[in-house]
């Protein structure tokens, strides 16, 4: 294994505990880190739950612990996620020009790779077991809200 790959690794490793804490809050297990030059710059995870939000998923939960960052230091960024992003969090990655995205898992749920990867950001899936057993674990637990997280519509699997 490469550096890069073991530094995506660690970096979902860190997203993993994240979506752990969400779960552990009564929230959906989906967390983020933001990372640029081998820093955390923001970690979250998702908190539509724990919050009564409408936009709080794990991408946008770590973009908003980043705070506020200039275009420079997103265009040299990696957004790390437990779960492949959904089209809400493909357009803040597009919006801020993210040019890399390590996903852990995108089995339970695939969100907007095609449109990330059409866009030029490199999508990374690490298709980690842990990820996949968490998700399938939650929806099974929490089909109700699981279908709203992802705005399905009366049992209708297309969000």
């Amino acid at each position: 294994m490469d550096d890069r790959a073991l530094l995506d690794s660690a970096l979902l490793e860190w997203a993993v505990a994240e979506a752990r804490a969400g779960q552990a809050e009564g929230g959906i297990p989906i967390g983020a880190v933001l990372v640029a030059d081998g820093e955390v710059l923001g970690a979250g995870h998702n908190r539509r739950v724990q919050d009564g939000s409408a936009i709080r998923h794990g991408e946008t939960d770590a973009l908003e612990a980043a705070g506020r960052l200039p275009a420079s230091t997103y265009a040299r960024s990696t957004m790390v996620t437990t779960l492949s992003p959904c089209a809400m969090c493909t357009g803040a990655i597009l919006l801020y020009g993210i040019p890399r995205v390590v996903v852990g898992e995108n089995r339970t749920f695939l969100g907007s790779e095609d449109l990330l990867r059409s866009h030029g950001v490199e999508v990374v899936v690490l298709d980690a077991e842990e990820c996949v057993e968490m998700m399938r674990d939650f929806i099974a637990a929490h089909p109700t809200l699981w279908n709203e997280d992802i705005g399905v519509v009366d049992g209708d699997a297309t969000p």
